[in-house]
């Protein structure tokens, strides 16, 4: 076989180079099978996962809504679940009361992650202890943390911490958790000192990546702490912010471990009954998996529809 030659540029003979090979390479094609092979049997499994796990439960639910299952025997009802459920009065007080922890939560549990991020963020030293420090309540198992809270904090007698603290600064104690005025703030307060930690640490990323230039040329402009903080750190960090209220909403409208450990449930007059633990209590303890599924449908239907909202949102903003 004859060896080709590549001439120089500088006249010089030019280096021997193989011919370019007639067949098709080794491996090529068998190695790209492979590798699409792998990868579609992870993504295989991750789909089945979400088939057996999310959606089949998902739409089994739905075909239940418009179900009715008695002594084995099932009958389609159409709307009846539904109407059966509005018209019962725990729905509306369920959803004013998930409401209303939505909204302190929003108060609270959105804007108090923000400013311990900032306020951590300009510490110099012991910056990794302080990131341990706030992310160690999500550590915590969720039912011993509101344990803790139930037992330890909020305690109506005076051997509480929350008591204790107000009455050594003169100041009226409170029942928490048996008062019906104070239910929503105590649930959201434990909610906020048990979750932040999450959003605290993806704000300190998302303030980690603004341009120390931007904050030089507000202050060299006469800008304070809080001016820098609204024309600098907010305008940098509002797709975080957007993302991480929408999630907010998102997680308190599901509302149903705090009113179960802290409230016993409905707690006093009802003034902890969430949607969520409406559902449970549908299912498992009146055995209505029919108003439940119904119930659940509800709940879907309003998280979707503020869930494509936002997006449209956002998109018009992007």
């Amino acid at each position: 076989m004859a060896i080709t030659t590549v001439p120089a540029a500088t006249g010089k003979p030019g280096r021997p180079r193989p011919p370019y090979p007639s067949g098709p390479r080794r491996g090529g094609l068998g190695r790209k099978v492979r590798d699409n092979l792998t990868g579609h049997a992870f993504l295989i499994g991750a789909v089945v996962c979400f088939a057996v796990f999310s959606w089949y439960p998902m739409v089994r639910g739905v075909v239940m809504s418009f179900q009715r299952t008695r002594r084995g025997e099932t009958t389609w009802v159409g709307w009846d679940n539904y109407a059966r459920i509005i018209a019962d009065p725990s729905f509306w007080t369920a959803w004013q009361n998930t409401l209303y922890f939505t909204v302190l939560a929003l108060v609270l549990g959105y804007a108090v992650p923000f400013f311990v991020a900032i306020l951590l963020n300009e510490f110099r030293h012991a910056r990794g202890y302080l990131r341990i420090l706030v992310y160690l309540p999500v550590m915590l198992p969720p039912a011993s943390a509101l344990y803790l809270f139930k037992f330890y904090a909020y305690d109506p007698s005076d051997a509480g911490l929350f008591n204790a603290i107000l009455k050594a600064a003169h100041l009226p104690t409170s029942e928490w958790m048996q008062s019906p005025g104070m239910t929503m703030p105590a649930m959201v307060l434990a909610s906020t000192w048990m979750n932040m930690g999450s959003a605290v640490l993806i704000y300190l990323a998302a303030l980690q990546n603004i341009p120390g230039e931007l904050y030089e040329a507000a202050e060299l402009d006469g800008a304070g702490v809080w001016r820098r903080i609204v024309h600098v750190t907010v305008p940098q960090t509002r797709l975080i912010l957007a993302l991480l209220a929408m999630l907010q909403i998102v997680a308190t409208m599901q509302l149903f471990i705090e009113p179960l450990i802290l409230a016993n449930g409905a707690g006093t007059g009802d003034s902890a009954t969430s949607v969520a633990y409406l559902i449970y209590q549908h299912g498992f303890f009146q055995n209505d998996l029919n108003g439940a599924a119904a119930l659940g449908v509800i709940m879907l239907v309003v998280l979707a529809g503020f869930s494509a909202g936002y997006l449209r949102l956002t998109a018009k903003q992007d």
